[in-house]
């Protein structure tokens, strides 16, 4: 079992943390630009919901503040974009526009403070990448962020720290590697809330 969980550590370094990363550059073709382009800047605000949030047994607050890379600024007006599987731990994919999307997937935009909330749940473990025989992984939620006149960029993958395969020498690997997605979920009433903060241009997910 030990070995296995290693295992599924190394997997979740080599995937969901580095490789799922599709875009390094930002493309002006609607189909194949990054998700975080496809909102309605009329509809954004420092709170969003994800989609099918109502029906799901193990809601989900992620809140923070956005700082920027002094980590002590608050960012204002910083889009923050995550997507996630299902509680199945698929990816429901669907298409508008012909254009393929995740269907749970959410935006905020950073108020004057940096603050920032989502209410969405804790996803299913999906299949790990690079891993033969085919074995769950990691449950995870991925963020990409954009400030004001910059460029778009993935952050590492929200993770949890109390999943069964979050061992103590992976988390030992990932604080060694400035690893800014863990979440520490408590419970309050009738959801579990993390508390993540982030710093700009600090530390990206490899491309």
């Amino acid at each position: 079992m030990k070995n296995l969980l290693t295992f599924f550590c190394a997997a979740f370094l080599m995937g969901v943390v580095y490789s799922q990363n599709g875009q390094d550059t930002v493309s002006e073709d609607y189909k194949n630009r990054s998700p975080i382009y496809d909102y309605t800047e009329a509809t954004l605000s420092s709170v969003d919901t994800i989609p099918g949030y109502a029906g799901q047994a193990e809601k989900l607050k992620i809140t923070g503040t956005i700082y920027q890379s002094d980590g002590v600024t608050p960012a204002k007006d910083v889009i923050l974009f995550i997507y996630q599987p299902n509680e199945d731990g698929e990816y429901d994919n669907r298409k508008q526009n012909d254009k393929k999307y995740v269907y749970h997937r959410a935006w905020v935009k950073t108020d004057a403070n940096g603050n920032y909330t989502f209410y969405t749940f804790v996803p299913g473990a999906s299949y790990a990448a690079n891993a033969f025989p085919r074995r769950r992984g990691l449950k995870h939620i991925h963020p990409i962020v954009m400030a004001p006149g910059e460029e778009a960029y993935k952050l590492d993958a929200f993770v949890f720290s109390d999943d069964p395969l979050m061992t103590n020498r992976c988390k030992k690997k990932l604080n060694k590697q400035e690893f800014q997605g863990m979440l520490n979920l408590e419970q309050e009433g009738g959801l579990f809330v993390a508390h993540r903060d982030l710093v700009l241009n600090s530390h990206q997910a490899d491309l």
